[in-house]
């Protein structure tokens, strides 16, 4: 059995409803061999930033047993071979997947080409917002001068939300509330801004930490011109895509945010699986691990964020507990 299924999903004709399939977990889907190509988000789903979720780990071994070809793809403001090192050290096994594509890797690859027309046309220097505790990152090799003074830059580069990246090459640690001073003055410049990371909020330790894409938000709403790299952007997918060879009909996207994983996949044409202990579990009513969102609860909230999942399950386990 898939599991039960809930009318949520609205079809081209508005008077009916296609439905999602709320399963306990995805040994079924997996040994159906429905989908050939796996794309993994990892905060929220593989690991909560410091250990893996219970049964994680098994359940990628299980996956590549059945032929799944995994992708992770991730709104991380790091490289991509960062992301991988991380999981391997989390003790995910790294050659069980083909690679991974993050916001922060497609970032740095674009600024790196400069042959996208918008990218070409933004200059070389930049207010850059990185990250603090978490660990600044490196734009060696990009040709990037990175200025202290919002009248020198040319743009805004995100990648995080601790710190302000400094001309000396060091970071200075800085309150969400002073890095938004700055974006008032950079709205007032009308200089674009990029964000590598376009999450608002990801899991830490199971809390709620707030990210780049909160910054983007909000100098959206300042009036300034933002381009959002990364989920729920197109392009992420149409990478991972390519790099597994398939097509949307064979892909599966799992992840743990309506907003970024769910509506990315639904803009894309794939379908989704939506991991219901990571972002939302408070907004969904989830006291602890592994329980089960209510039908009406997956509905209303999936409603609200217009964004529809294929699946929902409580969490990237192999089977019911």
């Amino acid at each position: 059995m898939m599991g039960r299924c809930c009318s949520s999903i609205p079809s081209a004709n508005p008077s009916e409803t296609m439905p999602f399939h709320t399963i306990k977990g995805l040994q079924n889907l997996a040994e159906s061999r429905r989908f050939k190509a796996w794309f993994l988000d990892q905060f929220g789903v593989l690991h909560d930033g410091k250990q893996p979720y219970p049964g994680a780990v098994t359940t990628l071994e299980k996956l590549a047993n059945c032929g799944a070809k995994m992708v992770v793809i991730s709104n991380s403001s790091r490289r991509a071979s960062t992301t991988i090192e991380k999981l391997g050290s989390l003790g995910f096994n790294p050659s069980l997947f083909l690679g991974a594509i993050t916001s922060g890797e497609l970032t740095h690859q674009y600024l790196l080409r400069r042959d996208d027309p918008w990218f070409a046309g933004l200059g070389s220097s930049c207010i850059h917002m990185t990250w603090s505790d978490r660990g600044a990152i490196s734009l060696e090799g990009l040709g990037l001068q990175v200025v202290d003074n919002v009248e020198d830059a040319e743009f805004i580069l995100a990648h995080g939300t601790e710190a302000l990246g400094r001309s000396s090459g060091d970071a200075l640690p800085m309150k969400l509330e002073e890095l938004n001073k700055i974006l008032e003055q950079c709205a007032v410049k009308k200089i674009p801004m990029v964000v590598a990371n376009p999450d608002f909020v990801t899991v830490e330790a199971r809390a709620l930490r707030v990210m780049p894409g909160t910054l983007a938000a909000t100098y959206e709403k300042l009036g300034g011109e933002v381009k959002w790299m990364g989920k729920p952007g197109e392009i992420i997918y149409k990478s991972a895509m390519e790099m597994v060879g398939v097509d949307a009909a064979d892909c599966i996207a799992v992840g743990d945010s309506l907003h970024h994983d769910i509506k990315g996949a639904n803009t894309a044409g794939i379908s989704s699986a939506f991991v219901t202990c990571g972002i939302h579990a408070t907004e969904l009513g989830l006291d602890k691990f592994g329980e089960s969102a209510t039908d009406s609860s997956v509905n209303s909230l999936a409603t609200k964020c217009d964004a529809y999942p294929t699946y929902v399950l409580p969490s990237f386990t192999w089977f019911a507990r």
